[in-house]
């Protein structure tokens, strides 16, 4: 984990057996144990408790998308007698979706815009001197 090699391991152990002695270094070595035993498990807690933030956060997102989706089914539906064809289901599109887009509008779908009349333009009058 922190590249520590056996040589290096070993060095540890020889200071750590001058410095505290043969009498209290099993003692040490197990209250050395039993911390980083609890710090293991401390961290797994709290990267556990983060994936499961994190699903459900998506589950959230997955939530809100279904809803928004169907008030637009319900919209289109209240929309339907008023233009008197049925309205295509909306496609949008999701990250990590494979939806098509959407057809392009042709000339034919939908009726010509009016044109304005055209008026003539005033004519001027020569004026004499």
């Amino acid at each position: 984990m922190f590249g520590i090699s056996f040589s290096e391991l070993l060095l540890v152990g020889l200071v750590a057996l001058l410095v505290l002695g043969p009498e209290r270094l099993p003692g040490a070595a197990r209250t050395a144990g039993l911390w980083i035993g609890r710090l293991k498990r401390s961290f797994n807690a709290i990267k556990q408790e983060v994936e499961r933030e994190l699903g459900a956060d998506e589950i959230r997102r997955q939530l809100h998308n279904e809803h928004i989706l169907q008030m637009e089914r319900d919209a289109q539906k209240l929309m339907e007698p008023l233009t008197g064809k049925p309205a295509s289901p909306p496609t949008i599109a999701t990250p990590g979706s494979d939806a098509p887009p959407p057809p392009a509008a042709s000339s034919t779908d939908a009726p010509a815009a009016p044109t304005a009349p055209q008026t003539p333009a005033p004519s001027e009058t020569p004026r004499n001197p």
